[in-house]
């Protein structure tokens, strides 16, 4: 049986006041969930942020409609950063953002690629046929029914007259990053990501864009989460809004929006 003193209880009140106040935990990182499009872009603003003494965000990449079905089944983010607004929707029907918190932050485009040592001409519009360019090969995409990229890319492709001739000839990947190094390794000679994937890989060149009007807009809302109990989850985001961020996204080639939006759009 332990006894104590009243001796040896002062004792330690004063071996504890000579020690010096405990320090306070550091704060908790905020986990971001963000489409791989971002990463180039999202890993610059991470390091800036955390050299301005602030926790250095942990940040997820996959394809949108995975990290939204993570968050649905529970995993623990602070913030969703999606490459499309279907996927935002999908979270926000099912009550899992904050929707005061959603801003459109940014837009970007869909381009064709090859490598670049490829000598391959397309000629974009109406009536685009890539049989020729694709010859025996595949064009490689996310896929067309989950992928945002992939979804703007088959729109785009049915709304020129293209998909009919590629559609049993696709190499689908389970995200845009994924079909870009497809195309980078020389697996595949063309392919459909965004200009954003297409200017950060040296491997692969553009071999013509697709036009605006061909496919839905591509936009990229972000929001915290319902679950996020992160008090560094606003200034995050407050931060992404900021000047630092917006001249890290164009660089990366994306065009800054910055809109709030608290309603499916």
């Amino acid at each position: 049986m332990i006894t104590f003193t009243r001796a040896g209880f002062l004792a330690g009140l004063v071996a504890i006041a000579l020690a010096g106040p405990v320090p306070a935990p550091a704060a908790e990182a905020p986990t971001v969930f963000a489409a791989a499009s971002l990463k180039n872009a999202l890993d610059e603003i991470a390091g800036r942020y955390a050299q301005e003494g602030k926790p250095a965000p942990k940040v997820s990449y996959a394809a949108s409609n995975t990290l939204a079905k993570q968050i649905e089944q529970g995993a623990p983010a602070d913030l969703f950063f999606s490459a499309d607004l279907d996927w935002m929707d999908y979270l926000a029907k099912k009550d899992l953002i904050q929707p005061d918190s959603r801003v459109s932050l940014l837009a970007n485009s869909i381009v064709l690629i090859a490598s670049k040592e490829a000598k391959v001409e397309v000629k974009m519009g109406p009536g685009l046929d890539l049989t020729a360019a694709l010859g025996s090969g595949k064009l490689a995409m996310g896929n067309v029914d989950a992928v945002p990229a992939g979804k703007y890319g088959k729109a785009a492709l049915e709304k020129l007259g293209g998909w009919a001739g590629v559609k049993d000839r696709i190499a689908q990947a389970e995200s845009v990053r994924a079909a870009l190094l497809l195309v980078s390794r020389g697996e595949a000679p063309l392919g459909i990501v965004y200009a954003t994937d297409a200017a950060a890989d040296a491997n692969v060149k553009v071999v013509a864009t697709f036009p605006a009007d061909s496919h839905p807009a591509i936009v990229y809302p972000v929001a915290i989460t319902k679950d996020s109990r992160n008090p560094d989850a606003s200034a995050l985001l407050s931060y992404l809004r900021g000047p630092t961020a917006k001249a890290a996204f164009e660089r990366q080639g994306f065009t800054v929006l910055n809109r709030s939006t608290t309603a499916a759009q």
